[in-house]
């Protein structure tokens, strides 16, 4: 019977050992050279512990927003993909109106210079 949870066992083990490992090895092997720069916390671009009230740059918002679009097209994607040869030529019709779309706003985007960073 406990032969049945030998392959969860191994599973866990070697799920564990990717985790920690690579940390541990870190944590021995890689050199300890703190400065400012490296112990600071890095927000958004400017320092963490200012005026609330200061004017926040839109472009960290209009990033997000593209991330969260490409990201949500990836994830319309992948069932997509597993039920194209039951949904047939509709579907993919259907899937190349959607990614032109998309891809137009894309070129729009970056013909704005919405993705130049200064």
């Amino acid at each position: 019977m406990l032969e049945n949870y030998f392959p969860i066992l191994l599973f866990v083990l070697v799920g564990l050992a990717v985790g920690v490992i690579p940390v541990a090895l870190g944590g021995i092997l890689a050199p300890h050279r703190p400065d400012s720069a490296k112990n600071s916390p890095y927000e958004c671009g400017f320092e963490a512990f200012e005026d609330a009230r200061m004017k926040f740059d839109v472009r960290y918002y209009l990033v997000a927003i593209l991330f969260i679009l490409f990201d949500l097209e990836i994830a319309f994607l992948f069932p997509w993909a597993v039920v194209l040869q039951e949904i047939g030529l509709f579907g993919f019709v259907a899937m190349v109106i959607f990614l032109s779309i998309l891809v137009v706003g894309f070129v729009y985007e970056w013909k704005k210079g919405a993705l130049e960073w200064e």
